[in-house]
């Protein structure tokens, strides 16, 4: 059976990255829910690959704002076909490449930005030299205060497992069925569902918390056989 692992950035590193950045086309608004009542943007998914470039109505993912949910829903029916397919699409989720400023040292492997995890463009081609699957990354449009800098790629990680009820609290609220608004927060322990687990890529998001990045064992031996630092693996139980 394959082995998956929490992939995060360690609370202590060497490396002192920091952007200041967006992606170029924006993103989704948040939702104001007539059901549930709660007003929330909470992806941590980007789309790199997205070019909105040719949508008449691209400038109205320009201004992060709530919108009401019906309005939410045709703005994010607008761009589903410019995603890859199966995209969550949650509010606030992002679009096109990531511009701005960089300043500081960056990882080959720099998870710090878990709405923009980064990548050197060596370390994605070590990595897919090596068979990892589903590795897809995108050159971003940032600048350097620094003359040397490393080539930075940004990772588009979808969402695809979920965690397992087991390790989930008694009496759980369910997510409110009109918007998917999950008052859930993240179990100290999490159990990956079997079920849920993708077989085609070897790094992803969980669904129910896309702030969770996963690999499998392929990816991080890989990592490791690579000295790709600076990341923290801890492996995750699956029933």
């Amino acid at each position: 059976m394959t082995r998956f692992y929490w992939l995060q950035f360690p609370e202590k590193s060497r490396y002192t990255g920091n952007l200041n950045a967006g992606h170029k086309w924006g993103g989704l608004p948040g939702l104001r829910c007539p059901e549930c009542g709660a007003t929330w943007a909470g992806s941590a998914t980007a789309y790199p690959s997205a070019d909105l470039s040719s949508l008449p109505e691209r400038k109205e993912y320009e201004k992060a704002r709530p919108e009401p949910f019906d309005e939410f829903v045709r703005l994010r029916e607008l761009v589903r076909p410019l995603v890859p397919p199966g995209a969550q699409l949650l509010p606030g989720a992002e679009f096109g490449p990531l511009v701005g400023t960089a300043t500081g040292t960056f990882s080959p492997l720099f998870f710090y930005f878990l709405s923009r995890p980064l990548i050197h463009r060596e370390a994605l081609e070590q990595l897919q030299d090596e068979g990892v699957r589903g590795l897809r990354g995108f050159p971003t449009e940032l600048r350097f205060r620094q003359r040397k800098h490393p080539d930075l790629w940004e990772l588009e990680i979808l969402p695809y497992g979920r965690l397992h009820p087991d390790c989930t609290p008694p009496g759980r609220r369910p997510p409110c069925a009109k918007c998917g608004h999950d008052y859930f927060t993240r179990p100290d322990d999490p159990i990956l569902e079997a079920a849920s687990l993708p077989t085609h890529t070897d790094l992803f998001r969980l669904s129910d918390f896309e702030t969770m990045l996963i690999g499998t064992e392929r990816f991080v031996d890989a990592v490791r056989r690579l000295a790709l630092e600076d990341v923290d693996i801890r492996e995750l139980p699956i029933r």
